[in-house]
């Protein structure tokens, strides 16, 4: 089994992708097998309401001048995901929103390609505006028709310079147990 996730932070390594490492640590721990890709740096644009999608349904995008596809790719091959972001303006990143966009539409024209894979939000917030980056990313999962394991508390931490994450407690502890239910899932599911 493997977890595929995606930090659609613009800041490589920083708060969001601590997070997730707690996330990943313990789904090692359980043998599962991981992958984090980072957004910062890559091209990624948002949607371009083309629809070739939905005729050629080859599981790809139409646009290929972007790391989309690649993700996509990427995406398929997981058992599970974990989509994470930092809080921006009440929401995820601009690209982590294309690439749920596009992601999202490629999945519909291909019968829900990503249906029942596992999915896990996670979010840093600096003060507010992180429930609506959850739920941004949850949507994405249940309109997937993927499910979606529950942590202690909501997926989130709280910091804004790098390494800030790492005073927040609540956040580790909750990565963590979101880490182990999400083995548990999968588990379960690959039985």
């Amino acid at each position: 089994m493997k977890v595929l996730a995606i930090n659609g932070s613009a800041r490589k390594d920083g708060n969001t992708a601590m997070l997730v490492g707690h996330v990943l640590k313990e789904l090692e721990a359980e043998g599962i097998r991981t992958e984090m890709v980072q957004l910062a740096g890559k091209t990624l644009h948002g949607c371009r309401a083309c629809y070739q999608c939905f005729e050629k349904t080859d599981r790809r995008c139409a646009v290929k001048d972007d790391a989309a596809n690649d993700l996509i790719e990427k995406m398929l091959a997981a058992d599970g995901l974990i989509l994470a972001s930092p809080t921006y303006f009440a929401d995820v990143t601009a690209e982590m929103k294309a690439l749920i966009d596009r992601a999202g539409l490629v999945a519909k024209a291909n019968e829900d390609m990503f249906k029942r894979k596992v999915g896990a939000a996670v979010v840093s917030v600096r003060r507010g505006g992180e429930i609506h980056a959850f739920d941004s990313i949850n949507h994405f999962f249940l309109i997937s028709q993927m499910i979606v394991p529950g942590s202690i508390y909501w997926n989130m931490g709280f910091g804004l310079e790098k390494g800030d994450v790492a005073g927040d407690a609540e956040g580790l502890r909750t990565m963590a147990a979101l880490g182990r239910n999400m083995a548990w899932l999968l588990k379960k599911i690959n039985a």
